[in-house]
């Protein structure tokens, strides 16, 4: 994670990043909106909330392309929903989603920052996001904002986001793959990534590697509830989830990021999509009930507004 800059330079490194990134970013990761993606993020959310659970008026915090939101409502969990990102591109993104899933009359898009939103007190009887929260430079302020607008009852749900522990293990994988890439690319007879994005000019491509640069926070669990407690919130619970998953998927990534996407086999992305769900099943059905959430990739968080 890098270290904290100013809050405007934070601000500016993601809107720059996130808007060159919308046009390939539900390719690039792999985002389902058919039954795949709605059964993903739905067992995200029943680990922490009665599965019945349905919502009027959602708010969605750095909403990406909708991942997240849309495919929640697409299950029927959400029946009115709002989406604010500070990237215009990715608002676009969701919008352009939203309408190609027959959902736009249903959805609300607005450019907003998580630390000055746009919306009454009392708005909403559910704020959610998916890996939002370690970009934001203000987290007290931020869940302050997310405690004003929720109604008496209403409640917080975020999850993606990475453990601090988590993200050191990560490393490894990562580093594997990055050994691995040569041998890997010869026996799938790829070419090496190129070294600009095509159609890019200078100043896009500059900003597409600003990747690196993005993520603010890495959370201990304790660390996190102790941020939403600070905010008022009750009955805080976190989890995690994604141990094997994330190993696997972080090696997997780290090859193919060396290499030219267009030439990467498509057998090859069935597999590394295949086996990446069948390890999340496994990491939800044995590993995350009896390891602690600090050992995790990925730290889910929910809360309550008395």
């Amino acid at each position: 994670m890098q270290a904290l800059r100013s809050h405007d330079e934070i601000r500016e490194v993601n809107t720059r990043y996130h808007d060159v990134a919308a046009a390939s970013y539900d390719s690039k990761w792999g985002i389902d909106f058919g039954q795949v993606g709605q059964a993903q993020v739905l067992g995200k959310v029943h680990k922490l909330l009665d599965p019945a659970a349905h919502f009027e008026h959602a708010l969605e915090i750095g909403c990406g392309t909708g991942y997240f939101s849309l495919n929640l409502m697409q299950a029927g969990a959400i029946e009115q929903l709002t989406c604010t990102d500070i990237s215009p591109g990715m608002v676009e993104a969701l919008a352009a989603n939203a309408d190609r899933l027959g959902l736009r009359e249903r959805v609300s898009v607005t450019q907003a920052e998580a630390e000055s939103l746009p919306f009454a007190d009392r708005s909403f009887d559910l704020v959610l996001g998916h890996a939002v929260l370690h970009h934001l430079p203000d987290l007290d302020r931020s869940f302050a904002e997310f405690h004003r607008v929720l109604r008496p009852g209403g409640r917080i749900l975020f999850a993606g986001e990475p453990s601090r522990l988590g993200d050191r293990i990560a490393r490894l994988p990562k580093a594997a793959a990055r050994g691995a890439a040569p041998a890997w690319r010869r026996l799938l007879g790829v070419a090496a990534a190129p070294e600009t994005v095509a159609g890019a000019g200078p100043r896009e491509q500059h900003d597409h590697e600003l990747e690196s640069e993005v993520d603010i926070h890495a959370f201990d669990p304790s660390g996190l509830e102790r941020i939403a407690q600070s905010a008022g919130f009750a009955g805080v619970t976190v989890r995690g989830e994604e141990l094997l998953a994330n190993w696997f998927g972080w090696f997997n990534r780290g090859l193919e990021a060396t290499a030219d996407p267009e030439q990467v086999p498509q057998l090859w992305r069935k597999y590394a999509f295949h086996g990446y769900l069948a390890l999340q099943k496994l990491d939800a059905r044995v590993l995350e009930s009896r390891l602690p959430p600090a050992m995790f990739y990925n730290l889910l968080l929910t809360a309550r507004k008395q």
